[in-house]
């Protein structure tokens, strides 16, 4: 009898185990297209701004996935923010020398503390963040 009740337990806690889970990913914006359509249905406010710290980032994540399922392309004019729909345009502002750049989020970051985005190289260096490393920016939603 005691044995039975052992092995009904561990056949339940394994059952339990294989349950799917709600997906962590179901965040606002974060939507994964297999059909490589990568911008999520849900739109930012126009003209929403938002400033802080921005750094940049590249070489190491080259080709790997994003978290909207796209494959980075440092080349590309490309963000992370933290949970702006992908596919959100924003004009970024660097405050000190006030050159811009127009840039698409497609992943999710920066996880830098302090820091509102990280952009591609090729972003960084159309604003000179290449050579700071980080600035201080506004980024205003365009589309």
């Amino acid at each position: 009898m005691r044995v039975a009740l052992i092995v009904s337990f561990c056949i339940a806690v394994v059952l339990c185990g294989c349950a799917e889970k709600e997906s962590i990913s179901a965040r606002k914006g974060f939507v994964r297209f297999p059909e490589k359509q990568y911008a999520s249905k849900e739109k930012a406010k126009i003209g929403l701004e938002i400033k802080g710290q921005a750094s940049y980032y590249g070489p190491g994540f080259d080709g790997k996935k994003t978290a909207s399922g796209e494959i980075f392309n440092q080349n590309d004019y490309t963000c992370a923010h933290k949970n702006l729909p992908f596919g959100t345009k924003l004009k970024v502002v660097r405050k000190d020398n006030g050159k811009s750049v127009v840039v698409r989020v497609n992943d999710r970051g920066p996880y830098a503390k302090g820091r509102i985005l990280d952009l591609s190289v090729a972003a960084a260096k159309q604003i000179g963040l290449d050579k700071a490393g980080h600035a201080e920016v506004v980024a205003t939603v365009i589309e």
